[in-house]
């Protein structure tokens, strides 16, 4: 009688593991969420080109195209100069805003980074990404001395840049 209970005991066992793990899957890929192996990567290089600075900020090509570099290594798809996809771009605004004041004077700021990109395939087909920005708010505190300030700013901007770097090599692998 004992040995029948326990094999009962099991089959339900492995009958409500079964039914957790379809469930489970059932969630993950009903809410839209896939997992990309390496094969199904749009491309598997990329050469990045000119990206230009329409700002009165000055360094911020340079860090993007570090950024971009990074987060496709990251990704899996290397970035060499005879690649095939060719992606360039224009960043068109900086803007640093006032979040709060202490006694009238700034004492949080946000950092915001616009640009428009375009990515060529070797068929010639061009996908162009408008607008593109960070998708969080980056802000940094501002009281303390000129030197702090600007070392902040800085810090927040390459925030700013690895973020906008992140969306895009999104947009470009999963859209």
């Amino acid at each position: 009688m004992k040995v029948k209970n326990w094999k009962l005991n099991v089959r339900k066992f492995w009958s409500v593991q079964a039914l957790s793990a379809f469930c489970l899957l059932l969630t993950v890929y009903g809410c839209g969420y896939t997992i990309h192996g390496r094969a199904s990567l749009p491309f598997d290089s990329i050469q990045i080109g000119r990206i230009g600075n329409k700002t009165l900020e000055p360094k911020l090509q340079d860090m993007l195209y570090r950024a971009l570099t990074e987060e496709f290594l990251k990704q899996g798809i290397s970035v060499r100069a005879q690649a095939a996809h060719k992606l360039s771009g224009t960043i068109n605004k900086f803007n640093l805003k006032v979040l709060s004041e202490k006694s009238d004077v700034a004492s949080e700021y946000e950092v915001a980074i616009l640009a428009d990109f375009k990515l060529v395939s070797p068929s010639g087909k061009i996908k162009k990404i408008k607008g593109i920005g960070s998708p969080f708010i980056v802000s940094f505190a501002g009281s303390g001395s000129l030197n702090e300030l600007i070392a902040n700013k800085e810090l927040a901007s390459e925030r700013a840049i690895r973020d906008m770097a992140m969306e895009i090599v999104a947009a470009l692998m999963y859209r």
